[in-house]
């Protein structure tokens, strides 16, 4: 195992900086998922890590020691990648094989039959181990990609989107497998992705990344209940969170031309605003406050979003699925003003933080 960290790294190709001034700490043994867009440099940022790219500036430390100048092979970590990048006319067990047959590693044949065994065990994939990986469905080959990875031991294992190619079923299966083999290894996992749900489900610690820049750093609740600025709070979440102008009077916050009111949830000097509330937050039924009407609704099986129209603004309330609504209805609405959160207008920074 081993801890990881980035004091001030930053990556540039051309006039472009995917990574910029970065800095970043995992524990050893946890399972941190770095979570961003497209285009965030989430992949950068890990493939500076395991030695693929070299930084412009800054340090990279694994394990209590400056790898800077060490090779990816020295830095002892595991890639796993989205493309399987298994060899098609080998078996399951030649696959895993592979990369403990290296001039470097020197491993005896009992040893590597012992690590294939026990990686095989792990991921329940020993029926399938004189198989060839081209005759193999996407979670196992997804299964064998991860053992080939395990039977090194390295000092930490870093993931790039793993599981974006498989479909959603099979997604939810292994991302519950992941956890379970991080926990049973105790082994330090970098996880990369785009998909909110990967990160909240699995992540000890989650990163928010945006331009290169770490924009957020805590717990799945802290990300979800305390957004540090309007990106995490409409990027984390699903259905995003309702991001509604404000302005400040008499110590309230208001909105929709005077019918949303609420009481100031934080001191501040600042006469306009943007308030956030999450969907689930929002209360839909006949006593509630604010008139509005039913604009759209999807149905999720045990709960629909509906989005409700004020004027020319829209927002989103869950609620019940056994809740009948048509299109263009009446409805009234309010909100559990503990959950409002306030955001400058200007910046997006959550005024809780500034």
């Amino acid at each position: 195992m081993a801890r990881i960290k980035l004091a001030d790294v930053t990556k540039r190709f051309g006039a472009h900086a995917a990574v910029d001034d970065l800095s970043l700490e995992i524990a050893d043994g946890e399972f941190f998922v770095l979570l961003g867009p497209t285009g965030a440099g989430k992949t950068t940022t890990l493939r500076l890590i395991a030695g693929l790219e070299r930084p412009d500036a800054g340090t990279i430390e694994i394990g209590e020691q400056d790898v800077g100048a060490w090779s990816a092979a020295e830095r002892d970590v595991a890639l796993v990648f989205q493309y399987y990048s298994l060899y098609p006319r080998y078996t399951v067990r030649q696959n895993l094989a592979f990369p403990l047959k290296s001039r470097v590693r020197n491993y005896s044949q009992a040893e590597i039959d012992e690590r294939i065994a026990r990686a095989a065990k792990t991921l329940r994939i020993e029926h399938l181990l004189e198989r060839k990986t081209d005759r193999l469905s996407g979670g196992e080959m997804q299964r064998v990609s991860i053992g080939r990875a395990i039977v090194r031991d390295p000092r930490a294992f870093l993931m790039d989107e793993p599981l974006s190619n498989l479909d959603a079923k099979l997604r939810e299966a292994l991302r519950a497998e992941l956890k379970e083999l991080q926990m049973k290894l105790r082994s330090t996992f970098l996880f990369v992705t785009h998909d909110q749900i990967e990160a909240m489900s699995m992540g000890d610690k989650v990163g928010v990344l945006n331009h290169g820049k770490v924009v957020q750093v805590g717990t799945p609740y802290e990300i979800y209940n305390r957004p540090k600025n309007t990106f995490v709070a409409s990027f984390v979440g699903s259905p995003t969170m309702n991001l509604i102008p404000a302005e400040i009077s008499g110590g309230h916050v208001v909105a929709m031309s005077g019918k949303l009111q609420s009481p100031l949830p934080h001191k501040n000097g600042r006469a306009t605003v943007t308030i956030g509330i999450r969907s689930e937050d929002v209360r839909v039924g006949p006593q509630e406050p604010v008139d509005a009407r039913v604009h759209d609704i999807e149905n999720h099986g045990v709960e629909k979003i509906v989005t409700l129209r004020v004027d020319e603004q829209l927002l989103r309330a869950t609620v019940p699925a056994a809740l009948e609504f048509s299109i263009d209805s009446a409805v009234r609405f309010g909100w559990n003003p503990q959950k409002l959160h306030c955001f400058d207008r200007e910046t997006g920074v959550n005024l809780a933080f500034a």
